[in-house]
């Protein structure tokens, strides 16, 4: 086991303080543009929540707690490099520049939403980002991304993949088929587990018996490096450098963030049943969002001005949304039979005919 997987890399300390000799020196527009992402994507998880308590959507996949490990690790790519998220990672999508209202359009189910009503909640997709459609089977989508990388590699392509996911699809086979495909072929993806300690109900020391999660990936013959989830500052500096990594040919590696999901697996879900409130309080007192708040108060870049402009951009553009998006009608019924065929075959003509028929008579 290498010191690397054992590890556990921090560059923000506790008290907002960088680790001067391992800060990655990013640009004030950057810093600024990482926390309004991290701004918007809790607050959109605040109203997200609130709408499926009202009955206004019907699933969500909460990602408080955990924006440090999205936003950190996709900030390290380029935007023609390639993502593979999870249903938890809004992050990823808002930082990817998926617009708000398509967001909102798709928790809707509305005939605005590019799924057309299709894909679960919290499983999106944006063509104009690289950001591929979300797998509901967990681990499903990591050897597509290795395949997706290995296309990228014949065709000598200076782009790099990034998959991410949970720590319980350690678990699933897939995941094992595609870090030992990715390690034998070198493909250029980077993988990023998102440790939040808990796979639904079950903890990640039920999870595996190995030290840690980084260290999975030195047995498929490359990297595995251990970072503070919710200190966006390291989980960048160690995704920057994975990503670098692929890029020059090197082949994959592995980012295990140490994060901590703060609110329920999903609003179906009861965290209390089987977390303690001791547990849940401590973690808190580790948000990313305020930690990162404090290391740019330091650096004098936020001020309370600052983060109120932001807070008020942030509501703004998601009650907007929600207002737009709530008001555009479902996808016809004629949908569910459209983009199959080239030709609709004539048995699949006559039920569209038949269901729009029966949509007539209820209305």
């Amino acid at each position: 086991m290498s010191s690397e997987s054992q590890n556990i890399l921090q560059v923000i300390l506790s008290d907002g303080q960088p680790e001067e000799s391992l800060d990655p020196k990013l640009s004030e527009t950057e810093l600024k543009r990482i926390y309004r992402a991290m701004t918007l994507t809790r607050a959109f998880d605040i109203k997200s929540l609130s709408l499926q308590r009202q009955g206004r959507i019907g699933f969500y996949a909460p990602a408080a707690g955990q924006e440090a490990a999205q936003i950190g690790s996709t900030c390290a790519l380029r935007e023609d490099d390639w993502v593979l998220p999870t249903y938890r990672d809004a992050g990823v999508a808002i930082f990817r520049g998926v617009p708000i209202p398509l967001l909102y359009a798709h928790l809707l189910g509305n005939s605005a939403d590019i799924m057309k009503g299709r894909q679960m909640p919290n499983h999106w997709g944006y063509r104009e980002t690289n950001f591929v459609s979300i797998a509901a089977t967990i681990a499903a989508h990591l050897p597509v991304a290795t395949g997706i990388a290995m296309g990228m590699k014949y065709r000598k392509e200076d782009k790099v993949v990034m998959a991410l996911h949970g720590d319980g699809a350690t678990s699933e086979g897939d995941f094992h088929s595609a870090y030992n495909f990715a390690g034998v072929f070198k493909a250029p993806v980077v993988f990023i587990c998102e440790n939040n300690g808990w796979a639904i109900s079950l903890p990640s020391s039920k999870q595996t018996a190995s030290h840690s999660f980084a260290e999975k990936a030195e047995a498929y013959g490359f990297g595995g490096v251990r970072v503070d989830g919710n200190d966006v500052l390291a989980v960048y500096k160690a995704s920057k450098e994975a990503v670098d990594r692929a890029r020059k040919g090197k082949g994959p590696s592995m980012v295990e963030c140490i994060t901590y999901r703060m609110g329920p697996h999903s609003t179906s879900d009861d965290p209390n049943r089987y977390r303690t409130k001791e547990e849940i309080e401590e973690w808190k007192r580790k948000d990313p969002i305020e930690r990162f708040r404090s290391y740019l108060e330091n650096r004098g870049i936020w001020t309370k001005d600052f983060g109120e402009t932001v807070s008020k951009e942030n509501d703004s553009l998601i009650v907007n949304s929600i207002k737009e998006e709530e008001r555009v009608p479902r996808p016809e019924i004629r949908t569910m039979f459209e983009d199959v065929y080239a030709e609709m075959p004539w048995n699949l003509k006559e039920q569209m005919a038949y269901e729009e028929e029966e949509q007539r008579g209820y209305s």
